[in-house]
């Protein structure tokens, strides 16, 4: 026993446990055969996100190079990853770990754009579903042993597929590595701290955080503001949201974890790439201007009424209240954080979102001005703080309720299920538009490969787009025709109406 467990009296550990978990629930009258009946259909519930996330990874095979990526893949071709890195911190934007991430993807040209969703959808998966179960065993809460993986399988399926626009949410890998990896990418330096169980292990969630905040801060600046947005909540409200002996050991991990950000963002910014990018768009004098400023909340609050009347969302607010029905005290003291307040912690969870959202809208306004509300892509970096605040209202509302009816669960289990099946319907569609995409872009790669090796210098090329992806000659110009022709080794692409 740690000296920080001695110190506690039994009247302290007693009052930590019941601010966790309320008063005692009715006796299951159901017996053994009931839990196992529970656990059951409960594992029988993972099927349609699990499915869901399946099939979207499956379409995956189908997304070829667009918008950004043709520029990224002959520059790795000729310079490698390091290559990509030079270019991104000298003259793009200063984000070297978005060079690396880039850089990984675009190396085995596109075979790496075919694999990109389902090798990002199962590491983004699996992270959710360890910060999901960790936490549950931290909290001494016992759940039927699949729960979890239903409770993660939806946060991701919501997540990742209720987007307006899911090809560039999930299968674009120049947006993803920057808006949609990136954010779960922070939620995996809490799997160390939830980890830890020995003063060598606080050590290693320590030295974790830093690196992943030195990390996130030359990925994606929206992302690095909302893990500082929920950082300072803790820090502020310390022992009101974290209880028992390990709120200093949070703190100090929150405190090591901004200090990282701090250090990753004085690379970025002082690199010459970040430099250029902020003088290209006027960001510097622009960001913080009142027109600016209330054009932001304008987009922010545009964004808000899209996401709170996107039905699929329910889904995750009945995962978390099955989480909250079903969980019972293990009967051990917690081993680490209890998360005792619930309105203040609901309380404290709505307004962290609203300032990380708004934040990120105000740095993402100079770039995009007022389609800041519908590039759908720049919200990922705070979308998933808002799927995991459905996840914890759904799973407070469960725990109020106590009781684990019988109509009750049914309802959150078929709003679970409804929620697969909306979101179902519209990825078949786009995995068709992709498939269709994919048919023509390999007949015409082949075709203009042929022509290149024949020594022609000139050659047509004719758009093909999807999800409203950028191509050469649409509504940006020529842009990247260029990148086109350097891909292709030939001079230049001209504009044509038809495949050859």
């Amino acid at each position: 026993m740690t000296n920080e467990r001695k110190a506690e009296s039994p009247m302290a550990v007693e009052a930590s446990e019941a601010a966790l978990t309320g008063p005692p629930p009715a006796k299951d009258r159901t017996g053994g055969g009931g839990g196992r009946r529970t656990a059951l259909w409960t594992a029988a519930l993972t099927a349609p996100p699990l499915g869901l996330l399946a099939a979207a990874a499956w379409f995956g095979r189908h997304v070829r190079p667009g918008a950004d990526d043709w520029c990224f893949l002959p520059a790795v071709r000729d310079g490698g990853v390091i290559g990509m890195v030079e270019k991104f911190y000298l003259w793009d934007n200063g984000r070297v770990a978005n060079a690396l991430l880039v850089g990984a993807y675009a190396k085995p040209g596109i075979a790496g754009h075919q694999w990109f969703a389902a090798v990002s959808g199962l590491l983004m998966w699996g992270i959710l579903w360890a910060v999901t179960a960790l936490a549950l065993r931290r909290t001494a809460l016992r759940v039927p042993r699949a729960l979890p993986l239903l409770v993660a399988s939806m946060a991701t399926a919501v997540f990742l597929l209720a987007s307006p626009n899911t090809y560039k949410t999930f299968y674009w890998p120049a947006s993803a590595v920057s808006h949609t990896v990136a954010p779960v990418l922070a939620c995996a330096a809490v799997v160390p701290l939830l980890l830890a169980r020995s003063r060598a292990g606080r050590r290693a969630a320590t030295a974790a955080v830093f690196l992943m905040g030195c990390f996130l801060a030359t990925l994606s600046e929206n992302t690095c503001v909302v893990a500082l947005t929920v950082l300072s909540c803790v820090l502020l409200l310390g022992r009101r949201l974290v209880t028992g002996g390990r709120c200093a050991e949070v703190r100090r991990w929150c405190l090591t974890g901004i200090a990282g950000i701090g250090v990753g963002t004085v690379l970025l910014l002082t690199s010459p790439g970040s430099q250029s990018r902020r003088e290209r768009y006027g960001a510097n004098a622009s960001m913080f201007a009142p027109d600016s400023l209330l054009g932001a909340l304008r987009a922010f609050g545009h964004v808000l009424a899209t996401l709170l009347t996107t039905w699929e969302y329910l889904g995750a607010v009945a995962a978390g209240m099955l989480l909250g029905l079903l969980c019972r005290s293990g009967g051990a003291r917690p081993s680490s954080v209890v998360l005792g307040n619930r309105p203040l912690l609901a309380a404290a969870g709505t307004l962290t979102f609203l300032v990380a959202g708004y934040l990120c809208t105000v740095v993402a306004y100079p770039v995009f001005g007022a389609g800041t509300a519908t590039v759908s892509r720049a919200w990922n970096d705070y979308l998933l703080l808002f799927v995991a605040l459905l996840v914890g209202v759904g799973a407070l509302l469960g725990r109020a309720v106590r009781v684990a009816s019988g109509p009750l669960t049914a309802v959150c289990a078929a709003v679970c299920a409804a929620c697969c099946l909306g979101l179902a319907l519209p990825l078949a569609g786009l995995g068709t538009e992709m498939a269709a995409r994919a048919r023509a872009f390999d007949h015409q790669d082949q075709w203009l490969r042929a022509q290149a090796a024949g020594g022609a210098r000139t050659l047509p090329y004719t758009p093909l787009s999807v999800a409203a992806m950028g191509e050469p000659f649409g509504k940006h110009g020529s842009w990247p025709a260029g990148c086109v022709a350097d891909y292709y080794h030939v001079d230049k692409v001209t504009h044509s109406t038809r495949l050859p």
